[in-house]
């Protein structure tokens, strides 16, 4: 059988590709329609009238009272000021807090050098309008225009229409989509772009979700798609234990290759103690139109789709993912509220003068002055009699009167009850934006506090769309930033600028071993998400916290610590250098822990920075007061040595003159016992005794 040519291949996967893709747009077609209207339905001026309620309004008026805008502007407002931060914890519990910290500097870097703000907005935005949004990793070159430059880094790009553009398999229930197998990602182009970049003729790619209604011109567009998916490989690996107790791992594709590895580890002493089953996924993307794969780009970094999507509001329900934002339970009530003040205003705009009605005999003449009477403003206006057949006048006022349009009561009352209704599914913005007199500090936080409540099922969800966005970060960092000595910006916490060199070698202080640090393939890290406010409202919070406690401490070094600390966070035009000097002061007096970059800076002042004089004179003092305790100390001591040499002389001469008279005592024994006759008894003298 011979093997198909790489154009066949290709081939085989766009067709299948197109196969996948249409079963799954069949299947999420009405929901994900229903999302695009609900964005329209809030951002498109005369969106709200889209659908069979226009033909019932032609040639009506068509008013537009949009309370739904304003309420997701509330809600995107609130998430702009409490933004999501993204931290990395080790996954087998062990503290490794200075990779971490590397981890989460290089991230916030490469956020701000792709402004990944936008493609957050945008997602968060499009979810609580529509109730999907999405956003993409990509790695890039770090320098496009440099040959020599091969590093990369890795950048968010926001993705535009994502309910009608980004689709997952069908088998992916996660809302995070870490299960998915495979993405669709459309991107819109002019047809000139298009022969310009691929040199072939436009083919679009089979989008059938999209709603033109109300849009006058609508560009000529090709749709292409990206596709993504995972191509898993598994894998036995052979855990050989030698006779020292080490152990070897060896794979069964380096043992399939090596015939004689298995004898080898046989002979040296290993013996296999486990096996163990690993899966290893890379990502395969492709780039393709209507009618074939445009590029195959090979595997991209990392080992999970790099498309982050973002829900409102979602649910699974009979298999299918269904999921709405913030609009969807309001348009009816906003539609109705639109066509009672658009029937308001047809009555409003008819006369509410009574006119007087008249046959063409009474007017006869006198129609010139009846029609200037608005202007001209007479006294009294004219007509003529009628007559019957005898020229008896029968009538001289007018047959009848027009009447002024009467205001259904119903609907006084149903412009009430739509007003409660939209503030019960919008919230009632009024209550927590306007400050009433007379009201507590409490109260108002509860207002507050209650507001933030109907939109934090919006703001959690896009904390599980920012953890799943670290994650897959982390595993492209792991690919791409592997080069040795490479040195790379950072951001701390602040956004102050770090310098990062990665796999800088160090040595280890006890054993010596050279060790690499930042070293990212040793980062197995857990994320987790930070929801707070934005770092200029915790700053000043922090501000009114260091000001508060100030006012209840009286020490005036804690009230210098705690002054210098409400400067370092105080925000305004040209406060930069004043923030660095007291950081400066604090570093000097053991609050914080300086950077190595501070700490050398640091160490080469106290260096360079001359003595003070009164500071050289109490040293000198101090110096001086110490010498003369220490010649004290001493001359006490060779006093005591002096006091025990005395001592021990005069115990040596007493024993002397004790041992010199039991000896002289000896001898004249000695004496008397040779002089004296045996028999007789020596006479002792009181001295000898």
């Amino acid at each position: 059988m011979t093997r198909p040519s790489k154009e066949e291949r290709l081939n085989d996967i766009h067709d299948k590709a197109i196969r996948e893709f249409n079963k799954i747009q069949s299947t999420f077609k009405n929901e994900r329609l229903q999302c695009l209207q609900d964005r329209r339905f809030y951002s498109i001026a005369g969106a709200q009238w889209e659908g069979p309620l226009s033909t019932q309004f032609e040639n009506k008026p068509r008013f537009e009272v949009n309370k739904v805008h304003l309420a997701v502007i509330r809600i995107f407002n609130e998430y702009r000021n409490n933004r999501i931060t993204v931290n990395f914890v080790s996954k087998q519990g062990q503290t490794n807090e200075q990779l971490a910290e590397t981890c989460s500097a290089l991230y916030r870097a490469d956020e701000q050098d792709s402004c990944a703000e936008e493609a957050y907005d945008n997602a968060f935005e499009e979810a609580v309008g529509g109730g999907f949004g999405a956003w993409r990793l990509r790695a890039v070159y770090e320098d496009e225009e440099d040959d020599n430059n091969e590093y990369q880094r890795i950048r968010f790009e926001p993705i535009f229409d994502a309910d009608s553009s980004v689709f997952f398999d069908l088998n992916a229930k996660r809302q995070d989509k870490s299960d998915a197998k495979s993405c669709f990602v459309l991107t819109s182009t002019t047809h000139d772009a298009f022969r310009e970049e691929w040199n072939d003729d436009p083919a679009t790619w089979p989008k059938t979700v999209y709603q033109h209604q109300f849009d006058w011109l609508t560009p000529d567009i090709v749709y292409i798609a990206e596709y993504y998916t995972i191509e898993e490989t598994k894998e036995i690996i052979h855990f050989y234990r030698g006779l020292d107790n080490e152990e070897r791992k060896v794979t069964q594709t380096e043992l399939n290759n090596d015939d004689t590895l298995e004898e080898i580890l046989a002979a040296t002493g290993f013996k296999e103690s486990r096996q163990k089953r690993v899966k290893h996924c890379r990502i395969h993307k492709y780039i393709m139109s209507g009618k074939s794969i445009l590029e195959d780009c090979g595997f991209i970094a990392g080992k999970h789709i790099p498309i982050v999507p973002m829900y409102g509001k979602r649910w699974f329900i009979d298999n299918i993912e269904r999921c709405m934002g913030h609009v969807r339970l309001a348009k009816d009530a906003q539609r109705l509220k639109n066509m009672q003040l658009s029937k308001l205003g047809e009555i409003s705009a008819l006369s509410s003068i009574e006119k007087p009605i008249f046959t063409p005999e009474q007017i006869a003449s006198h129609q010139i002055m009846w029609a200037e009477d608005n202007i001209k403003n007479y006294p009294y206006l004219l007509v003529n009699p009628l007559t019957d057949g005898n020229g008896n006048i029968t009538a001289v006022g007018p047959v009848a009167y027009t009447k002024a349009p009467d205001i259904p009561s119903a609907m006084a009352a149903l412009l009430q009850i739509t007003e409660q209704d939209m503030q019960d599914v919008l919230g009632n913005q009024q209550a927590g934006e306007q400050l009433q007199p007379n009201i507590s500090g409490k109260a108002i936080e509860l207002i507050q506090n209650k507001l933030d409540m109907q939109t934090f099922i919006y703001v959690s969800n896009m904390s599980k769309a920012i953890r799943r966005s670290g994650e897959i970060w982390l595993s492209m960092a792991k690919d791409i930033l592997i080069d040795e000595g490479r040195k790379m910006k950072g951001l701390g916490i602040s956004n102050e600028v770090q310098s990062i060199e990665l796999l800088r070698p160090i040595a280890d202080s006890e054993t010596g071993e050279i060790k690499y640090e930042n070293d990212l393939s040793d980062a197995k890290f857990d994320v987790s998400v930070d929801v707070g406010p934005s770092s200029a409202s915790k700053k000043q919070s922090t501000v009114r916290s260091l000001t508060g406690m100030m006012q209840i401490s009286q020490d005036p070094e804690t009230l210098q610590v705690l002054g210098a600390m409400a400067m370092m966070n105080m925000e305004g035009e040209g406060i930069n250098e004043v923030r660095d000097y007291f950081r400066h002061k604090l570093i000097k007096m053991g609050v914080i822990k300086p950077t190595d970059e501070e700490l050398i800076a640091l160490q080469t002042e106290q260096v360079n920075t001359p003595s003070d004089p009164n500071t050289e004179f109490l040293i000198a003092s101090a110096d001086q007061a110490a010498a003369q305790a220490i010649k004290a100390r001493a001359d006490t001591v060779l006093v005591v040595a002096k006091a025990q040499e005395s001592k021990a002389k005069t115990a040596e001469i007493l024993s002397n003159i004790d041992i010199s008279q039991r000896q002289h005592l000896l001898d004249m024994v000695q004496t008397l016992s040779e002089t004296i006759p045996r028999g007789e008894t020596p006479q002792l003298t009181q001295a000898t005794q």
